[in-house]
C-alpha cells in the first residue's frame, strides 16, 4: 500500500493535485522516496511550476526535502528554475534558507529565537512607564499638579500597568490549540485500513480536502490554521505576532484587543499630559529659539518621551484600527489576506462574502462578553428571501396604475413561503353614472 501511495503522491505533485497531496501526505505517505528517476513530488511540482503543491509539500516535509537531488543531481530549486518557474524557484529557495537558519530546538539561541519579541516589548513599555513617572509626574523642576490633572496623569500610568497585565495574558494564553493526532506509520500493521483515520469527517465528506492538516494528522475546523512557527493549527488563526510570542486565535483574541486599547489610551493620555507639563513650564523664555534650546537641555526626559510615545502611538493606532474593524465583521488578518483563496468567503457568483458576519453589536458582543466568536453561518438562504419579498412589495407598487392603490396582504405556509391572501382596490374618483 505504500509503494501505491508513493506512486500516487508523485502523479498528484506533478499534476498538480493540491487536495490529493494532502490527503496522501495525511495518510503519511513517504515524501523523499525517489521514483527511478530519482525524483520526490517536491521535484515532479517543481517541474510543473505549481506553487500550491510545492507549499503544501515544503510545510509538511523538512530541510533534507529541499536539498535531495534526482538522477541528473538536481534539486527541486534548480529544476523550477531550469523550466523557468520563477515564482516556484524563488519559494523553494527562500525556504530552504529559512530551514537551514533553524537549529534542532535544544540549542540555548534557538530557545531564546522561540521568545520571540515579547521580552523586548516588555521592556520597552516598562522603560517608557519609568521615564514617564520620573521625568513627567515627579519632575523636580516642575510645578506641583492641580489634584484632578494629578490624576488624569496617574491615570495614563495605570492604564499601561493593565496593558502589562494583558500582555502576559495574550502570552502565556491557549491561542486555541487544537490537539494533534499523529499516528506511527512504521507500527500500523499492514491490513490495517489508513482510511479509517478521520474519515467519516462530515467536512471531508463534503469534498473539503484542504482542512487536511498534514502536519497534525487532524482535519481542522474551516476558519483555523497550521501555524509554522508554532507547528500546531490554531482555531479561528488571526496571525502569528512575534511581539507577544504567541499566536493570535480564537481563545487570546480579545485579550490581545484589550491590550491594544489599553496601551492606546496610556499613551494619549501620558503624551498629553507631557506635552502640557512641557509648554506650561513657567521658568521656560519666551522666545521660541531660546524655548527650543532650554527644553533640550532641561527637558530631555520629556522630549525623549514625548518622540518615543509619538512613534509607538502611530503605529499601534493603526494596529488596533485594524482589529476593531476586523471584530465589528467577525473576520480575521488571514482571512482578509487569503480572502480570494477561501471558498467559504465567496458566494456562488464568485464575489466576496462573509458567512460569520452577524452585525456589529453581535459580533462585538461575542467577543468582549464571552471571549470569542462561535463559527456559525448566517443563514443567506433565510435574507435573501426577505430580501425578494421586500422586492416584491416594491415591484408591487410600482407597477400599480396612476390613481389607484393596491393593499396585499401576506401569510406565511408552514415552509415560510409567502401567500397571497388577496388585495384590494380602490378607485381615487368616483365613477359618473350616465343615465
Amino acid at each position: 500500500m505504500y509503494v501505491s501511495c508513493i506512486v500516487e503522491d508523485n502523479r498528484a505533485a506533478y499534476k498538480g493535485f493540491a487536495d490529493p497531496i494532502r490527503l496522501l501526505l495525511f495518510l503519511d505517505a513517504y515524501r523523499t522516496r525517489q521514483d527511478k528517476e530519482g525524483c520526490t513530488p517536491l521535484h515532479w511540482a517543481a517541474i510543473r511550476g505549481n506553487l500550491e503543491a510545492c507549499t503544501v509539500l515544503v510545510q509538511a516535509g523538512r530541510k533534507e526535502d529541499l536539498m535531495m537531488t534526482d538522477n541528473t543531481g538536481m534539486t527541486p530549486a534548480q529544476l523550477a528554475s531550469d523550466k523557468n518557474h520563477r515564482q516556484v524557484a524563488f519559494f523553494l529557495g527562500n525556504a530552504r534558507r529559512l530551514l537551514e537558519k533553524r537549529c534542532d530546538g535544544n540549542s540555548r539561541i534557538e530557545r531564546l529565537a522561540k521568545l520571540g519579541f515579547a521580552p523586548l516589548l516588555w521592556c520597552i513599555i516598562c522603560l517608557l512607564l519609568v521615564t514617564y513617572i520620573h521625568s513627567v509626574i515627579m519632575a523636580s523642576q516642575m510645578p506641583n499638579m492641580t489634584s484632578w490633572f494629578g490624576f488624569f496623569a496617574w491615570s495614563g500610568a495605570s492604564l499601561a500597568f493593565a496593558g502589562l497585565v494583558l500582555l502576559y495574558r495574550c502570552t502565556s494564553k491557549d491561542p486555541g490549540y487544537i490537539s494533534t493526532n499523529v499516528h506511527d506509520s512504521q507500527n500500523m500493521k499492514d491490513d490495517e485500513p489508513l482510511l479509517k483515520i478521520e474519515m467519516n469527517n462530515p467536512d471531508l465528506l463534503a469534498g473539503n480536502w484542504s482542512q487536511l492538516c498534514a502536519t497534525c494528522k487532524i482535519v481542522r475546523p474551516l476558519r483555523a490554521k497550521h501555524c509554522s512557527t508554532c507547528n500546531r493549527c490554531v482555531q479561528q488563526f488571526d496571525h502569528h505576532c512575534p511581539w507577544v510570542s504567541n499566536c493570535i486565535g480564537k481563545r487570546n483574541k480579545r485579550e490581545f484587543f484589550l491590550f491594544l486599547v489599553m496601551e492606546v489610551s496610556a499613551m494619549f493620555i501620558t503624551g498629553a499630559v507631557a506635552l502640557t507639563r512641557m509648554l506650561t513650564d513657567p521658568s521656560a523664555p519666551s522666545s521660541f529659539r531660546a524655548w527650543l534650546n532650554y527644553v533640550a537641555t532641561t527637558h530631555v526626559g520629556i522630549l525623549g518621551f514625548l518622540i518615543a510615545d509619538s512613534f509607538l502611538f502611530t503605529g499601534v493606532t493603526v494596529l488596533t484600527a485594524v482589529q476593531a474593524s476586523q471584530i465589528s465583521r467577525n473576520i480575521t488578518t488571514n482571512e482578509m489576506a487569503n480572502a480570494m483563496r477561501y471558498s467559504y468567503l465567496r458566494d456562488p457568483g464568485g464575489r466576496f462574502r462573509n458567512p460569520y458576519d452577524h452585525g456589529i453589536r453581535k459580533n462585538c458582543a461575542d467577543l468582549l462578553i464571552n471571549g470569542y466568536n462561535e463559527d456559525v453561518e448566517v443563514n443567506a438562504e433565510s435574507k435573501a428571501r426577505q430580501d425578494g419579498i421586500g422586492m416584491m412589495h416594491m415591484a408591487s407598487y410600482l407597477s400599480q396604475p396612476n390613481g389607484n392603490s393596491h393593499s396585499h396582504s401576506y401569510n406565511r405556509d408552514s415552509n415560510g413561503h409567502a401567500i397571497d391572501l388577496g388585495s384590494s382596490n380602490s378607485s381615487a374618483s368616483d365613477h359618473s353614472n350616465h343615465n
